[in-house]
This record gives C-alpha cells, sequence and structure tokens, in this order.
C-alpha cells in the first residue's frame, strides 16, 4: 500500500492498521460465506474518506460512484425485506385456502389424511388436522 509522504510514521501506522483491520473483517465475511452488509461498505467508506490524502482528496467521480453503490444496496436491501414480507402474505393466503378441504400431511413415516379444520401462525403457518397441528411444509396433497 503506497502512503503520501507528508503523513507520519504514527499516522501511516494508524491506517496500516484500520486496512487490515477491514480487509480481515472481509475474509472473515467471505469465510462464512456471508455478503457484505450496508454497514461493511458504509464503514469501508468512511475509513477511505476519514483517513485521505488532503492533498489528493477522493476524485468527485468515484466519491458519486460508491454513493451510488451505497444506495442501490440500501434499496436491494429494502426490497429484499418487502419480498420476505410479500412471501409471508401469499403463504398465508394459500393456507387460508386449506380450511375445509381434505389433505394428506407427511409426518415422519406416515401420512395423515384429514380435514383443515384451523390454520394458525404467520411466519411459519400450521393447519389443524384431527386434532393435530403440523406445519405447512408437511402437507403433501389437497383434495376438495
Amino acid at each position: 500500500m503506497d502512503f503520501a509522504i507528508n503523513m507520519t510514521g504514527t499516522e501511516k501506522a494508524k491506517v496500516q492498521a484500520q486496512v487490515e483491520m477491514v480487509n480481515t473483517a472481509i475474509k472473515q465475511k467471505g469465510k462464512a460465506g456471508e455478503a457484505l452488509s450496508k454497514d461493511d461498505f458504509m464503514s469501508i467508506l468512511i475509513t477511505q474518506l476519514t483517513h485521505q490524502d488532503p492533498t489528493a482528496p477522493m476524485e468527485d467521480k468515484e466519491f458519486i460512484a460508491q454513493m451510488a453503490q451505497f444506495s442501490a444496496l440500501e434499496q436491494m436491501t429494502n426490497m429484499s425485506a418487502e419480498f420476505s414480507k410479500l412471501s409471508q402474505l401469499l403463504s398465508m393466503g394459500q393456507v387460508m385456502n386449506l380450511i375445509g378441504k381434505t389433505v394428506d400431511v407427511q409426518s415422519g413415516d406416515s401420512m395423515i389424511t384429514g380435514i383443515v379444520q384451523e390454520v394458525s401462525g404467520r411466519e411459519f403457518p400450521q393447519v389443524l388436522v384431527n386434532g393435530t397441528y403440523y406445519d405447512y411444509s408437511q402437507v403433501e396433497k389437497i383434495r376438495q
């Protein structure tokens, strides 16, 4: 890594330590199979702005590009959260339509057949069949 000539040894060491800390965090996230979050991105951007050389500040184009990336990341995060909510609503709508219908539910090695009497839950809906609640994901067949 190149440092500006006007940085003191202490400043260089401080910047180098922060760079190594960020690189370590990025590597650890990569090993865990996780993507960088918007907080990680903002932390990197703030570190860049804090330690930039005042005689050669970040180009306007670079800064605008990074802010655009951050904005896009924020919007994708928001869309992902909204899609999760929509998925939950759709699942709940599908489960509600099962009331009064005959279903086959896989429970361990056996198949239970009965009429759905009740539906409960939001994130993980369950159906009441023959007096027992089963996870919606266990429903194998649906009949009138």
